[in-house]
């Protein structure tokens, strides 16, 4: 038997571990035939800038999304579920204790809570006593777009301003390997090695945007039922009351 060269085998081990090192540290296949971008939509392969205006792109274009997490801005957060499209929106959201439904079918949006939301402090005078809560206890209430509760939520049912505020990482952007969100595979991207936010995006289809995480503990939210349409559906008459051109607790 002839021998191998020592010197030949200590280039054939360390051909190995470094191999093995690339393919467990960075997450790479170089030495194997295995592609990790097979049967992906390609973005992974993209530089991050790329991969952000991408799933902007992709989220923009979309008929319709679902939303729910938390949003925290100007030191109050929001728990929000909602469903979002073009020509208004739908869902829930609860802060500081309190919860109600939001609907927005084109520019008239609703508002529907219980007398507690109402009437906060349980008084008996003013513009929010038990009466008026009463009246408007389970009620879809018309907000006048002049109140300042439209300013305030009518943003939570608006698709384009919503998505458009919320997608943009701040800071140096970066890839950051390769996750899963809800069995999807996806690619993550941060802004300023996370202080400026972390974005998961779809592998697969079109590149969706599924996880954010907001840089400054701004909250988390997670996308869904991209591109599946949902009724709006104007409450009836004995449904809702139309309060004037102020609500109670404005």
């Amino acid at each position: 038997m002839t021998a191998i060269p020592q010197g030949r085998i200590r280039r054939a081990t360390l051909a190995s571990a470094l191999c093995a090192l690339v393919v467990t540290g960075a997450g790479l296949t170089g030495c194997s035939s295995e592609d990790p971008d097979a049967g992906t939509n390609g973005v992974g392969k993209l530089p991050p800038e790329k991969i952000q205006a991408k799933t902007l792109a992709a989220a923009e274009s979309a008929a319709a999304v679902r939303l729910s997490g938390t949003v925290v801005t100007s030191g109050r957060t929001y728990k929000l579920d909602m469903r979002l499209k073009g020509d208004g929106g739908t869902g829930s959201v609860t802060a500081g204790g309190a919860s109600f439904e939001l609907l927005r079918i084109g520019d008239q949006l609703y508002l529907k809570a219980d007398s507690a939301f109402w009437n906060p402090e349980g008084g008996n005078g003013g513009n929010g006593d038990a009466a008026a809560a009463a009246k408007l206890d389970g009620k879809y209430v018309k907000v006048p777009e002049g109140d300042p509760s439209y300013r305030r939520f009518s943003g939570f049912t608006d698709k384009d301003v919503l998505l458009d505020s919320l997608l943009t990482l701040h800071g140096t952007l970066k890839t950051d390997g390769r996750h899963k969100q809800a069995g999807v595979r996806t690619i993550r991207i941060t802004g300023d090695q996370g202080s400026g936010g972390t974005l998961d995006v779809s592998l697969e289809g079109k590149p969706y945007p599924l996880r954010l995480v907001r840089g400054g503990d701004a909250g988390t939210l997670t996308f869904s039922a991209w591109g599946k349409d949902f009724p709006l559906t104007e409450p009836g008459k004995n449904e809702t009351v139309d309060y004037g051109q102020q609500l109670p607790t404005s």
